[in-house]
């Protein structure tokens, strides 16, 4: 189902297996709200997907917040940013009657559902982050106890380096988050390992969805 009535323009399915968690599926630069729609059901099969597109232009690829240069994030554009996701996601809860999701996001996606656990956490119930990078410079004071969170990244990722990711994941860490950082042999882009590593990982961190859905 496809949907712009709501703050984003944004794809919707219904899950069909009451304990698999719902994901927000969030996409990198130049995706849209149909890239990741076959990733999502791989990594977590009869899963509610809502997966909307980044309102941010950049040459004409749609993206999550802005940049300044790769690597180099406008903070207040991904806080203002932030805050719009997660009051979209709140309205897209009630509108279909899902629990809080599990973001699933790649590169900007993941950037932004990074952001998203430091700035509104009670939106997600865990993050997939896939390429992420430390979204701001001043983090703010955060719990993210009972919070599960995959970081995966690449090796040889040309983009992120590998002080940053693991930044991220010592960051999360700290706030209490209950982290899993995967490194794995390649670069940026998503490989078969990727799917494998977020699914084993959603089978074993054991989300169960309550029927308490829309509350």
């Amino acid at each position: 189902m496809m949907s712009d009535d709501l703050a984003f323009i944004h794809r919707f399915e219904p899950g069909n297996r009451l304990e698999a968690p719902p994901l927000l599926l969030l996409h990198g630069t130049g995706g849209d709200e149909s890239d990741l729609l076959s990733l999502g059901r791989a990594v977590s099969p009869g899963s509610a997907l809502l997966s909307p597109r980044g309102k941010v232009l950049e040459h004409s690829m749609p993206r999550f917040f802005r940049r300044l240069s790769e690597g180099v994030f406008d903070e207040d554009d991904v806080r203002r940013r932030a805050d719009e996701l997660a009051d979209f996601v709140e309205v897209a809860r009630v509108r279909y009657g899902i629990a809080a999701p599990v973001a699933l996001g790649y590169s900007n996606g993941a950037n932004i559902a990074a952001a998203l656990l430091l700035l509104r956490p009670d939106v997600l119930a865990g993050a997939i982050l896939l390429r992420a990078m430390v979204p701001l410079s001043q983090s703010p004071q955060v719990d993210l106890r009972d919070k599960p969170v995959l970081i995966v990244s690449g090796k040889l990722d040309p983009i992120i380096p590998a002080s940053n990711s693991a930044q991220l994941a010592a960051l999360l860490a700290n706030a209490g988050a209950d982290v899993q950082h995967s490194v794995l042999p390649t670069g940026h882009q998503l490989s078969q390992t990727d799917l494998t590593v977020a699914r084993e990982w959603v089978k074993v961190t054991g989300f169960l969805q309550t029927k308490e859905a829309a509350t």
